[in-house]
């Protein structure tokens, strides 16, 4: 890999985003408001109308965070968020259209499954919402039952640490709305903070000492490895937003700097990247390395940029829509919001590392992916 100059890496990664924020442009659908995007070029609206949902909150996240949606109106503003709710439901959760339970699969239980997809889709849409208008109060009637201690101990039995990727997505989701319950006193503190200290004991009772992470076989199996680290980066946010000290972060650090920097699948790249980046600013640890192993990620990362200014999650297979295993597919190796706006974050992260205040990168405020301590704007 060619080593490049500060100001030379510098100049590549002010190119790559104009030409990211022309690509969204692009993919802006038709008859829609303004903001409403396709997920790719392969995207068809008039057969797949319901991922223009997916399309549109992963869209206007990265465009946030590149502070390319600051020329949107008011009204346009307005009229986007109007869009987005339109998939809420009364109980404030938001779902695809179209994405029917017996086309879904995440867990045997078919509750599991729509609780997971749904978190997912509610947390990522409130995100959306929240960058166009940071004060607008969320709708979190379906997250008040998980108030209960007696139904959230009960919900943290029953997560499956032999899958903790998937688990750790279902914890920092319930997680997020917890926060934003607090945020915006949708609830009694004492309430709220009673449900986090039991999130943070289950935690503490289950944490590996040997990584940091959560996750069943993770020291005898590499892949199993891979996915604790995964599922557990996302449980890190909870640490980070309330800044409860987390343990054995040197040796979560230690794994990262032990992976190649070769471009891997935008979840995993952006996992990785959010752990070293914030391993880098809570400890001293390594720091020279973090520094090293983030700037040779860095420039694979703009290496791995398509000609049409997006970025893939992957160059082969066949990407879905999470948990919609009978729904919508395309191929991989096409530029998509999903993955564009993933590398952006991971991206942005290191950029911001390495030089700070270079730009005003706007991390999400609401915890998961896109989510950066201090990086809230």
């Amino acid at each position: 890999m060619a080593i490049e100059t500060e100001s030379g890496l510098r100049a590549r990664v002010a190119d790559a985003r104009v030409r990211t924020l022309g690509w969204l442009e692009t993919m802006q659908a038709a008859g829609q408001p303004r903001g409403v995007l396709r997920i790719s070029a392969a995207h068809d609206p008039a057969r797949w109308p319901g991922v223009l949902l997916p399309g549109t909150y992963n869209g206007v996240l990265c465009g946030h965070l590149l502070d390319g949606s600051s020329d949107l109106r008011a009204d346009a503003r307005a009229a986007l968020i109007d869009w987005l709710e339109s998939h809420r439901r009364p109980d404030g959760v938001f779902r695809v259209p179209g994405m029917r339970d017996d086309e879904i699969f995440k867990k045997p239980d078919p509750a599991e499954t729509r609780r997971y997809i749904d978190f997912h889709v509610t947390n990522y849409s409130l995100g959306a919402i929240e960058a166009l208008d940071p004060d607008r109060v969320p709708l979190l009637d379906f997250a008040r039952p998980w108030l209960d201690p007696v139904t959230l101990k009960a919900w943290l039995a029953d997560r499956d640490l032999r899958d903790p990727w998937q688990e750790g997505n279902n914890i920092v989701n319930l997680g997020s709305f917890l926060l934003l319950m607090r945020r915006f006193r949708l609830a009694e503190p004492a309430t709220i903070d009673r449900a986090l200290t039991i999130l943070f004991e289950w935690h503490d009772r289950l944490q590996e000492p040997a990584t940091g992470f959560w996750g069943v076989g993770q020291l005898s199996d590499p892949l199993a490895g891979l996915h604790a680290m995964a599922g557990s980066m996302h449980c890190y946010h909870l640490w980070y937003a309330t800044g409860r000290p987390l343990r054995y972060q040197d040796k979560a650090v230690d794994y990262a700097l032990a992976r190649p920097t070769d471009v891997d699948s935008a979840c995993i790249d952006v996992d990785l990247v959010d752990l070293l980046v914030h391993g880098h600013m809570l400890i001293d640890h390594r720091r020279l390395e973090i520094e090293a192993w983030l700037r040779r990620k860095l420039l694979a990362l703009l290496d791995f940029q398509t000609d049409d200014g997006g970025f893939p999650d992957e160059r082969l297979g066949i990407r879905r829509q999470d948990g919609w295993v009978r729904g919508y597919e395309e191929p991989q190796g096409l530029s998509n919001t999903f993955s564009t706006w993933f590398r952006w974050i991971a991206i942005a992260m290191i950029t911001d590392l390495c030089w700070p205040g270079w730009r005003p990168w706007r991390f999400r405020r609401v915890v998961g992916i896109g989510y950066r301590l201090g990086g809230d704007g």
